[in-house]
């Protein structure tokens, strides 16, 4: 078997893939735009070939990429970025090398486009905040007086909480239409609840092979815009309302053979047209693991191996691992640079030495939404971790 992984050395715990890949017997083949030396050794003994380009934003360079592999291996079988930033791209590239493995060009845009991602939902039978495409101001304003204020404004297609914003009021939606970007944004409904994400790994049936739980108690909006400290975690159980709206979700949207990360709320109030308090309501998809290293975060919480059980599916469309090891919370918590805290980072090490599982300095790409410097630690129980949480941010 031959996988091409785009981009296989950023985020950097991505060579885990290859890793894993390499020992199901798969030939992995990485393309990316970064010399051969400033790749790590783990990469590097997971590769069996590496073909730098100059620039993976030109098409033709990675197509030439490809098309090389194809002489030197035979027929590509899989595409894969595992990133959302390279989705349309592994797409494009899959539908022109005719491989089956993945959505191809014309299946994408129902990932990437939060618009079109409310049919499918409404398919699923799971409910969705009520939503507009922003034209003009008194276009809106008639949005407004259905749902009132406040609401949300987002790029159709974007990435985590960039450029997205709250408004509250009439001053602030014609401020916002003053200079409103050349890309598509969509309007939803304000919603007062937590997001949950329901993450994993789908095999060629659209069927999760594993199956985990994010939370994330803060809106990233107010993370990315105030430039607040991040704190999520993940949950060593998957409530069964969660697993239900979840898998519905995953057979609407077709995902076969993707490592998932989908979004809800979780109401933290009766919404009419939505549901009570407690229930799931749709957030957006995303067709690839979630952002930094959530997908070691879910390793320590649930005893497993993520890159493995991907590896598996990719070649064998099964789950070879066992899933009933010991549970813990994993939790996240990031610190600004721009801001004071009561204890030191020698403090946070001695206290917590014995759990923190990563600690270190975030790349700036990923800073803005997730912070500075993060902690990422393993804890038995809910309230240690919640203990975990106050002292680092305090």
């Amino acid at each position: 078997m031959n996988f091409v992984f785009i981009s296989p050395h950023f985020p950097k715990v991505y060579w885990n893939f290859c890793d894993r890949l390499k020992r199901n017997g798969v030939n992995v083949l990485g393309v990316a735009d970064v010399p051969y030396d400033e790749l790590s050794g783990e990469l590097k003994a997971a590769l069996t070939e590496y073909y730098r380009v100059d620039d993976l934003e030109d098409y033709d360079q990675v197509f030439r990429a490809l098309a090389f592999f194809t002489f030197q291996y035979g027929k590509i079988d899989w595409v894969e970025s595992n990133n959302e930033y390279w989705m349309e791209q592994d797409a494009r590239l899959r539908t022109d090398f005719n491989i089956c493995t993945g959505p191809k060009l014309d299946e994408v845009t129902a990932y990437k486009s939060k618009s079109a991602m409310k049919a499918f939902y409404k398919q699923a039978g799971v409910p969705c905040a009520r939503y507009h495409m922003a034209r003009s101001c008194p276009d809106a304003l008639e949005f407004v007086r259905q749902v009132g204020y406040p609401i949300i404004v987002k790029p159709d297609v974007g990435v985590g909480a960039s450029a997205t914003y709250r408004l509250s009021s009439d001053e602030e939606l014609s401020r916002f239409f003053e200079h409103l970007p050349e890309q598509p944004y969509i309007m939803e409904e304000f919603i007062r609840g937590e997001i949950y994400s329901y993450d994993g790994i789908s095999d060629s049936r659209c069927t999760p092979l594993f199956e985990a739980l994010n939370c994330f108690p803060q809106p990233i909006m107010d993370v990315v815009n105030r430039q607040d400290s991040l704190t999520y975690y993940s949950i060593p159980q998957v409530p069964q309302a969660l697993r239900e709206v979840g898998r519905r979700t995953l057979k609407a949207f077709g995902s076969k053979n993707r490592f998932f990360h989908l979004e809800f709320f979780k109401l933290l109030e009766d919404k009419e047209g939505l549901g009570k308090a407690g229930d799931f309501v749709a957030l957006e998809v995303n067709m690839r693991p979630a952002g930094g290293y959530t997908p070691d975060m879910i390793d320590f919480a649930n005893s497993v191996d993520v890159y493995q059980i991907f590896a598996d599916m990719a070649a064998f469309d099964e789950c070879r691992q066992k899933l009933d090891g010991e549970k813990f919370y994993c939790v996240y918590s990031s610190r600004r640079d721009a801001r004071s805290y009561r204890h030191s980072h020698e403090e946070i090490l001695s206290r917590y030495g014995g759990r923190i599982v990563m600690q270190e300095r975030m790349p700036a790409v990923l800073a803005t939404a997730m912070g500075d410097q993060m902690y990422t630690a393993k804890l038995p129980t809910y309230d240690q971790m919640q203990e975990f949480i106050a002292f680092v941010q305090e």
